[in-house]
C-alpha cells in the first residue's frame, strides 16, 4: 500500500485539479469558456498594430483591446480617444487618435493641428513634427479627423485623414 502522504498529495491535486465536485468543476469551466467567447467576439475586439503610426503611445506588434460599445447611439468618438477603425470588415482595422469632431474646421500647417483656427495642444505627440499640411476643411455631422500620433513619419507614409461614424470599431481600452 502507499503511504498517507502520497494519498493525501492525490487526493489534494484532484480537489485542486477537478474539485470536490466534478460535474460543478465541469459546468465552471463551460461557463468560462462560453463567457469569454462572447466577450472576445461581440464586446472586445483584439487586434495587433501593424505600423509605427502611433509610436510612442502603442509599439508597433503590441496588442491592444477595442471596446466596441463604448460609443453608444447619440455617443461618439471625443477629441483624444483612440480608436479602432474599419478598413474591411472586422479583420483589418487601423487604431488612431481622433483629432476633430463632427462640425469642426481642421488644418494642419507645417505639421500643427489647427481646429477652428487655434493650434491643438496635442501633449500625446513626443517626436520632432514633420512640416505636414491639409488644407483647411470644415466636417460634416457624421465624420471625424483621426491621426497617429508619429508625426515624425513623412505625411505620405502616414494614413490619417477624415472618416465618417460609421466606420468607428469602438474605443481603444488597453
Amino acid at each position: 500500500m502507499g503511504s498517507p502522504a502520497y494519498a493525501l498529495v492525490g487526493q489534494w491535486m484532484r480537489t485542486v485539479t477537478v474539485g470536490r465536485h466534478p460535474r460543478w468543476t465541469v459546468v465552471r469551466i463551460v461557463v468560462l469558456v462560453v463567457s469569454t467567447f462572447l466577450l472576445f467576439h461581440y464586446v472586445v475586439l483584439l487586434r495587433k498594430i501593424e505600423s509605427i503610426s502611433m509610436l510612442p503611445t502603442f509599439k508597433e506588434g503590441s496588442v491592444h483591446g477595442i471596446y466596441r460599445w463604448a460609443y453608444g447611439p447619440g455617443a461618439g468618438p471625443q477629441r483624444g480617444d483612440i480608436i479602432g477603425i474599419r478598413t474591411s470588415g472586422e479583420t483589418v482595422m487601423y487604431v488612431k487618435r481622433v483629432i476633430a469632431l463632427p462640425g469642426e474646421t481642421i488644418a494642419i500647417r507645417a505639421g500643427v493641428v489647427h481646429i477652428n483656427g487655434q493650434p491643438l495642444e496635442e501633449p500625446y505627440v513626443r517626436v520632432q513634427r514633420r512640416p505636414w499640411n491639409y488644407p483647411e476643411r470644415r466636417l460634416e455631422s457624421d465624420q471625424y479627423m483621426i491621426i497617429g500620433d508619429n508625426r515624425s513619419m513623412g505625411q505620405d507614409q502616414h494614413e490619417f485623414g477624415v472618416i465618417r461614424a460609421e466606420r468607428v470599431a469602438g474605443k481603444v481600452i488597453w
